[in-house]
């Protein structure tokens, strides 16, 4: 068996993982409407869904580092990690729902109140989840 790692480590962990072979899927999703396109371009949402599941794929590794090194109980910094994921999640899923449908090339350019409250607990969930996780580093290392 390897390093013993916390159950919200393993969890974090695996997250990242399945987000990264998704962000690989999209990829030949993404290769696919390059070659069979006039222009050779992918839809603008599928390769948006496509470099954000790379990027919050590394984010969500990050993530199990704080996690891991967190003095916080272990219920605490799962949920902290489970809400940020969850939006990156989320994120990505909206991003491929637009590139499938071709429905816009910018989903901000009819903003109502359902993309504010959206936006809205994004921003709280993801800053707020990582700031507890990052609350939790400076209190295991440093104090």
């Amino acid at each position: 068996m390897g390093v013993p790692l916390g159950i919200d480590t393993l969890l974090t962990i695996t997250a990242a993982g399945l987000i990264f072979a998704w962000a690989l899927v999209l990829g030949i999703w993404k290769y696919r409407q390059m070659a069979t396109s006039a222009d050779h371009l992918a839809h603008p949402y599928v390769d948006i869904a496509h470099r954000a599941a790379l990027l919050y794929s590394f984010a969500t590794m990050l993530l199990a580092v704080f996690v891991e090194l967190s003095a916080w109980p272990t219920a605490v910094n799962l949920t902290a990690a489970a809400v940020v994921v969850a939006f990156f999640v989320l994120a990505i899923a909206t991003y491929v729902r637009h590139g499938a449908r071709r429905d816009t090339t910018n989903q901000f350019e009819h903003v109502d109140t359902t993309l504010r409250i959206a936006m809205a607990a994004l921003i709280i969930g993801e800053l707020g989840g990582f700031a507890v996780l990052f609350a939790g580093f400076i209190a295991g290392q440093f104090f």
